[in-house]
């Protein structure tokens, strides 16, 4: 009954604005700028074929980034019930955790976007899948070194290893061993 009531009010609220919450989403979607120097990650090879199943490291990356991520919600909405009475610390630190857990967002969007670029997803899919009109949007030079951190590729020769190549490497160490089972709920 709560469910049909919270329907109600949002058909109200839908009625007054002229706009659905999923539409009005859309717009933020359509209005957000592309990524700083975005980019395409490159086609893996004409000829490979797409796996049957997802890699286990993009599993992880999503499992570990959506833990870090929540971490930094649950911050923002901690900070917002103990920091009411003081403003200036309450938009400081709200803000602080808010940005945090975007940033882990768009660089876990942005690294499955690549990803699917490199196995060559149509663009006009990954599109609706990104739910954006530029399918390069997310993709940046931080999450193609996390993509090839996850993917164990090494860095260029005689070049530091990217910090995101790192974090990548690390995830895809601590969530596939070497006999290829996850041990995902060993890292906590």
């Amino acid at each position: 009954m709560a469910s049909q009531a919270r329907k109600n009010a949002a058909r109200r609220k839908q009625d007054l604005s002229g706009i659905n919450r999923r539409a009005a989403l859309q717009e933020i979607r359509n209005t957000l700028p592309p990524a700083p120097h975005a980019r395409r990650a490159a086609r893996l090879s004409d000829t490979a074929e797409a796996p049957d199943a997802v890699p286990a490291e993009l599993i992880a990356v999503v499992q570990d980034f959506t833990r870090w991520g929540r971490r930094h919600l649950d911050d923002a909405v901690w900070v917002a019930q103990q920091y009411g009475e003081r403003p200036g610390d309450w938009h400081r630190l709200v803000l602080y955790a808010l940005t945090d857990a975007l940033a882990y967002n768009v660089l876990l969007v942005g690294t499955l976007a690549g990803y699917l670029q490199e196995q060559g997803l149509d663009e006009d899919l990954l599109r609706r899948h990104l739910q954006t009109p530029d399918p390069d949007r997310y993709v940046t030079q931080e999450a193609l070194d996390l993509l090839a951190g996850l993917m164990c590729r090494s860095a260029s020769e005689g070049q530091r290893e990217p910090t995101w190549q790192f974090v990548g490497r690390r995830i895809a160490e601590c969530s596939v061993d070497t006999n290829g089972e996850e041990d995902l709920l060993a890292r906590g």
